[in-house]
């Protein structure tokens, strides 16, 4: 992903930061609970794609 990209890109529901996840090749947004996918290195950023981060789980 590049970091340039990752800069100047926010959530767009609350235009908050994003959490650059490479393992799991996702953008998190911590306030919102969403994981937005990557596909083919360009990110996926509808909510309705995004998957939503259960509350168990550790951001």
């Amino acid at each position: 992903m590049d970091t340039k990209l990752l800069d100047i890109l926010v959530c767009p529901l609350c235009k908050g930061p994003l959490l650059y996840r490479k393992t799991e090749n996702e953008l998190i947004c911590k306030v919102d609970r969403l994981a937005f996918g990557i596909k083919d290195g360009i990110p996926v950023m509808l909510e309705e794609e995004a998957r939503k981060l259960p509350a168990d789980e550790e951001i």
